[in-house]
């Protein structure tokens, strides 16, 4: 029987619920998915960046009701230890979390003008300037934790901030971002992850669609 109930959003546009549904898999518990329709009014605002309210991902584990993506990272490393979602030395795990939560609060521009769609593709396309920085900036943190930690994870083995960024190399495939070959390698290593190929399966097999996304391009 499975011992939580994680609720997420659309496997092809939601990013956060990617973010949950791997750092619940990382953790380990058994757990049910429940699938919010993507013509529910929040889900649509939420996906839409037109809410800030995050309420999916959701977590029910054990009598506990967690929401928001990094609010379930912590939980969940902190009732699994050994997951590995933290590392284990003071100041590895330190800079994990610092970076875990840059993503957590940061990159608007980024998230905006590059939406989570994993079943497009637009080759060439032209980034949007305000977009720039967001992209130097999350190079800048792979490029210092591969070189840090050594790879193949941005702490060396995967973690929370794998998660967290996970999605990050989603969109830099859809939007044909030119990357160093560190970084692009990094990318392989997330989608060849098992859990992230086996989203993105889901994800390319998903009917609906988000017309204000896919039109946008």
């Amino acid at each position: 029987m499975p011992s939580a109930i994680l609720t997420i959003s659309s496997r092809n546009y939601s990013s956060w619920s990617l973010r949950g549904w791997l750092l619940c898999r990382m953790a380990g518990p058994k757990f049910k998915e429940k699938v919010m329709p993507i013509d529910d009014p929040d889900t649509r605002a939420e996906l839409l960046l037109l809410s800030p309210s995050l309420l999916v991902p959701r977590l029910e584990h054990d009598g506990a009701n967690v929401w928001d993506t990094l609010a379930i990272a912590e939980y969940l490393a902190e009732v699994f230890p050994d997951s590995g979602l933290l590392p284990t030395d003071r100041k590895t795990r330190a800079h994990c979390r610092s970076v875990s939560g840059e993503m957590h609060s940061g990159f608007f521009n980024l998230r905006s003008a590059l939406p989570m769609n994993i079943k497009a593709h637009y080759p060439g396309f032209k980034v949007w300037s305000g977009a720039k920085p967001d992209i130097a900036r999350v190079t800048a943190i792979w490029q210092e934790c591969l070189s840090q930690y050594g790879g193949p994870g941005l702490f060396g083995e995967l973690s929370m901030a794998d998660a967290m960024y996970a999605p990050v190399c989603t969109r830099f495939l859809t939007y044909d971002v030119a990357l160093d070959k560190d970084c692009a390698d990094y990318c392989k290593t997330i989608m060849s992850w098992p859990d992230m190929a086996e989203w993105v399966e889901a994800a390319k097999e998903e009917p609906e669609e988000l017309e204000e996304v896919d039109a946008e391009f």
